[in-house]
């Protein structure tokens, strides 16, 4: 049987100049979540007084500490998803790690700013699960 050229696939054996698609989705969205993640630093820092501040909460930290953690994470992650476009899969392993330790930090963060905490939530666990299915495979051919 002959493929035509919309059906071919090439092969990179460890990444090569341009991620996949599933690849190249998760680091549009890890760098978009790291940028609203530097954000959410930025506004922390500043002690905007956009924040509630509840009383009684069990990861009960200083704004400001707060908001250096996702100054911090969200520059890590916005890194994570330039290198993701490499397509190496260091990349992937290093995205996963740090979706999901931001994931972690704004579920921590869901008494401060609830929406803003449960869209990056949503963000990161697209970005974990695009990068767990993103490998690619070959297609079968019998």
């Amino acid at each position: 049987m002959t493929t035509t050229g919309m059906h071919q696939r090439r092969e990179t054996g460890s990444g090569g100049a341009w991620a996949s698609g599933w690849t190249a989705f998760a680091a549009v969205m890890m760098i978009f979540g790291g940028v609203m993640a530097i954000f959410e630093g930025i506004s922390a820092i500043a002690e905007d007084d956009v924040f509630v501040l509840t009383r009684n909460y069990a990861y009960n930290f200083n704004l400001t500490s707060w908001g250096w953690i996702h100054l911090s994470l969200g520059v890590l992650v916005v890194l994570a998803g330039a290198a993701l476009f490499t397509g190496a899969m260091w990349a992937r392993v290093v995205g996963v790690v740090l979706a999901g330790l931001s994931m972690i930090a704004n579920f921590m963060w869901l008494p401060y700013y609830p929406v803003w905490a449960i869209v990056l939530i949503a963000v990161d666990a697209f970005v974990i699960w695009a990068l767990c299915v993103g490998i690619s495979r070959q297609p079968r051919t019998e």
